[in-house]
């Protein structure tokens, strides 16, 4: 089984598996593969790879493994590699017992490299990285030989069989393909196979100092495995041919097709691990799972859920064209599912106190509150009401402007699911601040209706003071201040993107709200608990505004949330 079933609307990528399938090659199965590199922490663009991989594995009924490339011990931590097995479960996903890494193969990999010397295809280069940079020419200039190109085939068995038993230091040498250094595409110029890292492989240890490059062992491992369909992003599109070279030269037991597709760019964010890295160690960030990265263990501890991840993938679609994807619609994709599953609730973000002058004093009564009006099964939960109140302070005003309709001294609103209440007075301290406002209220307005048919302009949310429990609330925002941060993204940090509110006022049924739980605070936005929440330090974060920019404006304009 692959996990959830994931519907893919017609792409190209889907006709040309389709078109293999019905004239039966590879036998008319299917087999796809998500290959991570385990250097870092998976972000919303491996999601539309895992979708496209698992999604088309489900829809020609076949099978998807799941495989780390791990080539490059330098870079990988077990750390990356639990939470890229964290996330893929999370978004839905499930390989059975096809878990396989590129390590499997090292054993395979190093005798096809023997194959490789003994055919006279690739050569054991003493020239160093940076000669083989300077040498490697330009995309309008050939490159040049390298002196040791032509050493014997047996002086290239014996010192790459003396570089597999480390008798060389890092970077002294390197293995090479003898291809063409006057190709066109530059992949095609002698790449480096092999390389020396004397460092500990996360999984096989010290068994190995050399280390095949990711072109090499990517095309091989997908042959070894029987994949039938290698599906990359664009990036990929020029080493295509050495992917195809590759398995042109050596005896591999089967002949997989790689297909590029274009890569997931979305706006006010970065799409590159290294960048991501860089926002982690300078700690610009909290971490890889820092609500503001688009990692989808960070979008994950934000609040969103994988069906919104599922279908904002399914609506992006399958192109080779590169785009970008406005922030807006992944924000329509959370609100669209929350908005069907998330309890409502009330909070109060900024409270400032309210005391309904004619309200018994000590009196408590619980008022019915709609838990989800999209989904009737929901039911209702029971808010405490009493003499003391808090509301939000931007909903009052002194002396409010010609079209603030909230409260002013001398007005009546609504308070939702309770009863109208009028200002009657202010309260200031010493420095002329308000700090609390006196109201009465209508005791025949019990639930928010008026018996003689009055109506108000506005229904405020609010929570009992004696019953509120106390919170931490991060509010965040945009992670960069422009649609495309760009090589200086690091200047173009938004400063407003957390803000922190340390003395909110919830409603007492948040009281024992589990780390990880949704829920929509009315007329404020969606919200979750944090996975630092504790009983006695409740924090949530905000999940998503209630302002919805791409349905309410774009989508009325047919505006296309792929530029």
């Amino acid at each position: 089984m692959n996990g959830v079933e994931t519907k893919l609307p017609p792409n190209f990528i889907s006709t040309i598996v389709a078109e293999d399938v019905k004239s039966g090659k590879h036998g008319g199965r299917v087999l796809t593969r998500f290959p991570p590199e385990p250097n870092g922490y998976l972000h919303i663009g491996h999601a539309k790879s895992i979708c496209l991989n698992f999604g088309l594995a489900s829809e020609f009924g076949g099978l998807c493994n799941f495989r780390f490339d791990d080539t490059n011990p330098g870079k990988e931590e077990i750390e990356y590699v639990d939470s890229i097995m964290n996330d893929v479960r999370w978004l839905g996903f499930d390989w059975d017992e096809r878990l396989f890494h590129a390590s499997d193969y090292f054993e395979q990999l190093y005798k096809w490299a023997l194959d490789l010397i003994r055919d006279g295809k690739a050569f054991v280069d003493s020239l160093s990285a940076d000669e083989i940079r300077e040498t490697r020419g330009t995309l309008t200039e050939p490159g040049k030989e390298s002196p040791y190109r032509n050493r014997a085939v047996a002086e290239n068995l014996d010192l790459f069989q003396k570089m597999r038993a480390g008798e060389f230091e890092d970077g002294q040498c390197v293995l090479r393909a003898r291809i063409d250094m006057a190709s066109p595409n530059l992949n095609l110029r002698d790449p480096v196979l092999y390389r020396i890292r004397k460092m500990s492989h996360w999984r096989t240890g010290d068994k190995w100092c050399i280390y095949p490059m990711y072109d090499y062992a990517h095309g091989q491992s997908d042959a070894l495995e029987g994949i039938t369909h290698s599906i990359c992003t664009m990036e990929y599109e020029d080493h295509r041919p050495l992917y195809d070279w590759f398995l042109d030269n050596i005896n591999v037991p089967s002949r997989p097709r790689q297909i590029e597709f274009a890569r997931l760019n979305l706006s006010y964010t970065v799409m590159s691990k290294r960048k991501l890295l860089r926002l982690v160690r300078e700690r610009k960030v909290a971490g890889w799972d820092d609500p503001r990265m688009p990692t989808l263990a960070g979008i994950r501890r934000r609040g969103y859920t994988p069906e919104s991840i599922r279908a904002f993938c399914e609506r992006i679609g399958v192109g080779k064209k590169e785009s970008t994807v406005d922030l807006a619609f992944l924000e329509y994709s959370i609100r669209e599912d929350l908005n069907l599953k998330a309890p409502r609730v009330m909070g109060v973000l900024n409270p400032l106190k309210v005391v309904i002058e004619n309200y018994p004093e000590g009196q408590t009564e619980y008022l019915d509150a709609i838990n989800n009006p999209e989904d009737p099964s929901a039911g209702v939960r029971q808010v405490p009401f009493s003499r003391e109140l808090y509301v939000e302070r931007e909903d009052f005003m002194e002396d409010p402007p010609k079209k603030f309709y909230r409260l002013s001294p001398g007005r009546e609103v609504r308070l939702r699911y309770a009863y109208f209440i009028t200002c009657t007075g202010v309260v200031k301290n010493d420095k002329g601040e308000v700090v609390e406002l006196r109201c009465t209220y209508d005791s025949a307005t019990k639930g928010g209706d008026s018996p003689d048919g009055r109506k108000v302009k506005a229904t405020l949310h609010w929570v009992s003071a004696p019953h509120a429990i106390d919170a931490e609330v991060r509010l965040y925002d945009k992670l960069f201040t422009e649609p495309e941060p760009g090589d200086d993204f690091m200047e173009k940090l938004n400063p407003k993107s957390l803000e922190v509110v340390e003395a909110a006022k919830l409603e007492p049924s948040l009281e024992e709200a589990p780390p990880g739980s949704r829920y929509q605070f009315e007329r404020l936005g969606y919200f979750c608990v944090d996975q630092d929440s504790t009983p006695s330090r409740r924090v949530f974060n905000r999940t998503v505004t209630l302002r919805d920019t791409w349905a309410k404006v774009m989508k009325a304009e047919g505006i296309s949330p792929v530029k």
